[in-house]
């Protein structure tokens, strides 16, 4: 039996540069938990369960950069380094604490996936986007921003840990853009 081929169209959608900053900015001006997981999503390029699924003790130093370990699709654990203006975001969020997530709601608990695409709505509002944005919309932002700004596909095919060329290709919405050339 074969498997149903795969549509290699993304209908999924992007912001572009000033939406992003604007996203930025608010999150920015709200709180450090906003900040920090916007920055998180939108400049590294996280799967929402790899940003909520970070834990304090896995944030560190190495080789002059801010790193996270995150557990990736598939249960591939790396350790990937965090875009400056992130890793100047999360220390506010993260507080003294060591040994708990990086993300957690009043009450103590882990942020889940839902809790996660409110914060992003919600930040969204603020700024006066008009189109629907979640989570996806960040990593969505992150991969076409990078193969617009001209990055080789190989390497954001593994920022975003993407086992096929063909699934970054399908984020690249300027694809057919003489503006690129």
């Amino acid at each position: 039996m074969r498997r149903p081929r795969l549509d290699y169209e993304s209908h999924a959608t992007a912001l572009d540069r000033n939406d992003l900053g604007a996203l930025l900015i608010a999150a920015g001006l709200g709180t450090p938990l906003e900040h920090a997981l916007i920055s998180l999503l939108a400049l590294n390029g996280l799967r929402v369960s790899e940003a909520t699924g970070a834990d304090i003790e896995h944030l560190g130093p190495e080789r002059g950069h801010r790193t996270l370990t995150i557990t990736r699709k598939g249960g591939k654990v790396v350790t990937i380094p965090l875009a400056p203006r992130t890793a100047r975001a999360i220390d506010p969020a993260t507080g003294e604490c060591c040994a708990v997530p990086v993300f957690v709601v009043g009450d103590g608990r882990r942020l889940d996936r839902h809790g996660d695409g409110r914060i992003v709505r919600r930040v969204a509002r603020r700024t006066g986007i008009s189109k629907a944005v979640g989570p996806h919309t960040l990593r969505h932002t992150f991969i076409t921003a990078a193969l617009d700004a001209g990055v080789p596909l190989r390497d954001v095919q593994e920022a975003a840990s993407h086992a096929d060329p063909r699934t970054t290709m399908r984020y690249d919405r300027a694809r057919g853009s003489l503006d690129r050339r």
